[in-house]
């Protein structure tokens, strides 16, 4: 198996998902400490990357330390903070109506950027929506008529259409619920509008931050994730190692039909590290 004439003992940089690969819920999943802490002993570096724009850097960060596994918020990235620096970065002006929960207003507001979430007005009609620049979309579990009226006004007057990921469903212990995805498959519907900026994977504008923060190139990272469509799709167009785990979104047979197949398909983090450190 060799990538540009590397082999997997040259791989520096293990860029994690969270959910579903490191863990579900409130639980690490088996053996991640472990395994986590061994790669950390070989040498590697790693990044945490998360779709879930839910909370900032510190909570996800504070949430690792809780289930043994150490870690300091620049050990983290999120699709809520990539799209704010994004913005901050190409469209400082811009006033934004997002559809978020209120950590995610807040870490764009941190980035000096105009946020607002909420219009005067009856959501059950046409809304005056003059001064919004852009629609943001992320994962808001407060999603209603009222968030999403406003979105589809603001869109169809011309208002540029920004995401923070696109997943489909959000893994919880005992099945999914719906993620950003769906609100974005409900306003593309029914405006005819596509997302201009996704932040989260398999973005590259995450890869981007990743590759940044890890500084390392692409062929000397390995991605690790239980989604094929997103995290191993991240991994594979940015000419990384791909490593799929069976602990979250992702089959055995599903892996194995995608062409080209991630390098390594594992039960969990514990057979990649065996298989990395030791194969």
């Amino acid at each position: 198996m060799r990538k540009n004439n590397l082999t997997p003992a040259d791989i520096q940089g293990v860029i994690l998902d969270l959910d579903g690969t490191v863990y579900l819920g409130e639980a690490a999943l088996p053996a991640a400490p472990k395994a986590i802490a061994a790669l950390r002993t070989a040498g590697k570096r790693i990044l945490f990357v998360s779709n879930k724009p839910l909370y900032p850097r510190e909570n996800y960060a504070a949430k690792l330390v809780r289930l043994g596994i150490p870690a300091e918020p620049d050990d983290v990235i999120t699709s809520g903070y990539v799209l704010a620096r994004h913005l901050a970065r190409t469209a400082p002006d811009q006033r934004l109506f997002v559809i978020g929960e209120p950590p995610l207003l807040a870490e764009m507001r941190n980035q000096g950027l105009d946020v607002i979430s909420d219009l005067p007005g009856d959501a059950r009609e046409v809304m005056d929506i003059s001064g919004v620049d852009g629609v943001v979309v992320a994962f808001d579990r407060t999603l209603d008529y009222r968030k999403l009226n406003i979105a589809y006004q603001a869109l169809m007057r011309g208002a540029h259409f920004y995401a923070t990921n696109a997943d489909k469903a959000c893994p919880m212990p005992g099945g999914f619920i719906p993620d950003a995805g769906a609100t974005i498959a409900a306003l593309k519907h029914i405006t005819g509008r596509k997302v201009e900026a996704l932040a989260g994977k398999p973005s590259p504008i995450i890869v981007e931050v990743a590759l940044e923060r890890l500084g390392l190139p692409p062929e000397r990272c390995l991605m690790v994730g239980d989604r094929l469509e997103t995290d191993i799709r991240m991994g594979q167009q940015a000419g990384m190692w791909t490593a799929v785990t069976l602990t979250g979104a992702s089959g055995r047979a599903d892996a194995e039909r995608l062409q080209p197949p991630p390098d390594f398909i594992v039960a969990n983090l514990w057979e990649l590290v065996t298989a990395l450190l030791q194969g």
